[in-house]
């Protein structure tokens, strides 16, 4: 990694929403102006690759991507023809860039993720995908809610995580860090007058998703376009469906409500007005009483499993 004290700090940026969001642009806007760090960007392309909310840590496996040189002031940036994974493996490893970044910032999203949408997030597989390969990474996302949210609201979060930022690469330089887990940011509608940062762990927020059949050609596909926890917050975009066959049943997803957990957990405190910080792991380890269960359970599975049993 770049840590020589007569070096900028690298950090480099990536998303979900594609190389051109506000989000992105923003952060970038906000970190070049500091003058204190060197900026990379490895985004999805936003003309030839749609926005890649919810896509999780999906992979391009079986075909090349590609990058193509995009003019963002006081960045080397790259738009590439593949998923936020992607763009954070490709960025850190040297294929791309000449040296490993020293931290990788996913983000910022339109739309907040907590709870359980952090398993769906594309902007937080990015930060994952930089962790996997041992460099220090953060995910940032903010609760956008249409109506209330402005495009400025990103450079104020921006502005607010600067100070994360700046730390984090100071534990980096001194090789102090902790290397065991990477940082979910998520940032309140009212980010402005938000009330500080809260450390959070993951709690078990989640829309309640439902199916209605549409009919094609007739009624347009809406897809969420963020993973915010907040229905009123959903920004929807239509896809055109005048040349689908009428010979097939089509199906859109629905809000139909949220499960929200009211103990103390990233959601709570973000609606709260807090900005959360919640570290994750890349392991997806089952919680204790799961685990005491099966020691009992899997010993008597062939008894169990027996046509008397049954």
């Amino acid at each position: 990694m770049e840590n020589s004290s007569d070096q900028k700090p690298t950090i480099m940026i990536t998303n979900d929403d594609g190389i051109d969001a506000p989000g992105l642009r923003s952060l970038v806007r906000v970190l070049v102006a500091t003058n204190r760090f060197r900026i990379l960007v490895c985004a999805p392309d936003s003309n030839s690759y749609s926005e890649k909310s919810a896509v999780s840590h999906s992979i391009t496996y079986r075909h090349p991507i590609s990058a193509r040189r995009v003019d963002i002031e006081g960045t080397l940036a790259y738009a590439i023809s593949g998923t936020p994974a992607d763009c954070a493996s490709l960025g850190v490893s040297t294929a791309l860039f000449p040296s490993v970044p020293d931290l990788v910032i996913s983000g910022i999203n339109m739309g907040s993720n907590c709870g359980y949408h952090i398993v769906y997030s594309g902007t937080v597989a990015g930060a994952r995908e930089a962790f996997f390969f041992g460099v220090p990474s953060i995910s940032i996302s903010y609760d956008w809610v249409g109506g209330k949210s402005t495009i400025q609201d990103f450079a104020l979060g921006a502005e607010a995580c600067e100070p994360i930022i700046s730390a984090i690469l100071v534990e980096i330089k001194n090789r102090t860090y902790q290397s065991g887990c990477f940082l979910n940011i998520d940032l309140p509608t009212n980010v402005a007058n938000h009330k500080g940062y809260k450390l959070t762990r993951q709690g078990r927020s989640i829309f309640k998703m439902g199916w209605r059949q549409v009919h094609s050609g007739m009624e347009g596909r809406k897809m969420l376009s963020t993973m915010t926890m907040d229905t009123k917050s959903a920004v929807e975009t239509e896809v055109d469906e005048s040349n689908e066959s009428q010979e097939q049943m089509w199906f859109r997803r629905e809000v139909r409500g949220a499960q929200v957990d009211d103990e103390d957990s990233d959601h709570k405190f973000l609606q709260e007005g807090y900005i959360t910080v919640t570290p994750l792991s890349a392991l997806s380890r089952a919680e204790n009483n799961c685990l005491g269960y099966f020691v009992d359970w899997l010993p008597g599975v062939v008894d169990r499993s027996s046509p008397s049993a049954l």
